[in-house]
C-alpha cells in the first residue's frame, strides 16, 4: 500500500472531487443511459466515485478491482444475454475503467474498451466531463446495438 495514495483518497473531500460532475451533468448522463438501454437489449451502468473507500485502499485494491467489485454488487452481469457493461470513473485517481460481461467481452475486444476509456480521459483533462461521458455512452451504445440489436415486437 502506498501511503501517498491512501492520504490522497482519505483527505481530498468528496465535494472537491465531485466539482467536475455537477448534478445537471449526472442527470444528462442518466438520461443518455436510459435512452441507450430503452430496448432492454443490454444493460449499461455509469458509476462515479470521488475517492476509494478506505477498506479498499487498505486491501491495496486497484481501481480496476473496485470496478469489478461494483460490477458484481450492482448485478450488472444479471442480464439474459450476459451483455451488461459498467463504466467506472474514479475521480481522485483519475482512473476510468469499463467492465463488460462475458457475452459482450466475447464480441468486443478489450482494445475497443481501452480506446473509449482513453477518449473519456482526454475529454476529462480538458474539463469536459459531461461531453466525454456522453460520447462514451454513445459509442458503447453503438457497439452494443451492433452485437445486440433491438428485439422486434412479437406479432400476435
Amino acid at each position: 500500500m502506498r501511503l501517498a495514495r491512501v492520504l490522497k483518497h482519505a483527505f481530498i473531500p468528496e465535494w472537491i472531487a465531485r466539482r467536475a460532475v455537477p448534478a445537471r451533468s449526472l442527470r444528462r448522463i442518466e438520461e443518455a443511459i436510459k435512452a441507450a438501454t430503452r430496448d432492454g437489449a443490454a444493460e449499461l451502468h455509469f458509476v462515479v466515485e470521488a475517492g476509494l473507500p478506505l477498506h479498499i485502499l487498505f486491501r491495496s485494491r486497484s481501481s480496476r478491482r473496485r470496478a469489478e467489485d461494483l460490477f458484481s454488487q450492482l448485478r450488472v452481469w444479471d442480464t439474459e444475454h450476459n451483455n451488461g457493461v459498467l463504466i467506472y470513473v474514479q475521480l481522485v485517481s483519475r482512473h476510468i475503467d469499463i467492465v463488460a460481461d462475458r457475452g459482450v467481452a466475447r464480441k468486443v475486444e478489450q482494445a475497443e474498451w481501452n480506446a473509449v476509456c482513453r477518449e473519456m480521459e482526454q475529454a476529462f483533462r480538458r474539463g469536459a466531463f459531461e461531453e466525454g461521458a456522453l460520447a462514451a455512452i454513445g459509442r458503447i451504445s453503438a457497439l452494443l446495438a451492433t452485437h445486440y440489436p433491438k428485439e422486434q415486437p412479437h406479432a400476435l
